[in-house]
């Protein structure tokens, strides 16, 4: 499955490889031949960039998943955040162009913002482009009341955020909202009684790996496994 962000990329690679094609053969060139396999190098990698695997969403209340493919080069501890209302994690996951870049959302509920901010390209797995760089901010609440922010942040050679999400739109856990165009980074940001359940250096898949559980599905969990462990006595 290919998003539908790349599909206008991928013909215009495409058509332009086959003018290419037939040029060569016209005027037998080697030199529109080269360029035609330039054409159809960068046709097969946008293809591969642009594809969206079926992903096997966990259905648990409360469950927090990855919302991008990549590697977890960050777990922050934040004194205060704004909109958590209070102490937070910051899980950073950097996407190379190799990864798959749609972005799934995190958790289900209902979205409360979405904020675009122009900024710089610094490479994305730098500390500092979490904060500076060109990113779409999206603040939610869950189903179980907790407010949850994530972030779409270009990298260096990312130009185009794409996010479909708006004010009021009702999501489900793993749903499909954006992209992030070559390379760029994804924070998750939930409130510091989540159960983390990753670690650095992990690598995750949107919308399947398990980040965690929000504070009131990680009390429940371990009520119940105490519940089992005191029948099991």
């Amino acid at each position: 499955m290919i998003a539908r962000e790349g599909l206008i990329l991928i013909t215009i690679a495409l058509a332009a490889t086959g003018v290419f094609v037939l040029l060569a053969a016209r005027f037998d060139s080697i030199f529109l031949f080269i360029v035609s396999v330039v054409f159809g190098m960068l046709t097969v990698f946008t293809t591969f960039f642009f594809r969206d695997p079926p992903r096997q969403i966990p259905e648990t209340a409360g469950v927090l998943v990855s919302p991008a493919d990549g590697k977890i080069v960050a777990i922050d501890q934040l004194a205060n955040h704004p909109v958590i209302g209070g102490p937070a994690t910051k899980i950073s996951i950097f996407l190379s162009v190799f990864d798959v870049h749609v972005n799934r959302v995190p958790t289900a509920g209902v979205i409360d913002y979405v904020n675009y901010n122009p900024g710089e390209f610094l490479a994305a797995y730098e500390d500092k482009a979490s904060e500076v760089n060109e990113q779409t901010e999206i603040g939610m609440t869950s189903d179980s009341g907790h407010k949850v922010v994530y972030k779409q942040i270009a990298g260096i050679i990312a130009r185009r955020i794409v996010c479909h999400l708006a004010a009021g739109d009702t999501v489900g856990t793993g749903e499909r909202f954006g992209l992030i165009r070559f390379g760029s980074r994804t924070d998750l940001i939930v409130p510091a009684g989540s159960r983390i359940d990753i670690a650095m250096g992990d690598k995750v898949k949107g919308g399947q790996t398990v980040i965690g559980r929000l504070p009131e599905a990680a009390t429940g969990l371990a009520d119940s496994t105490a519940q089992e462990n005191d029948h099991a006595g």
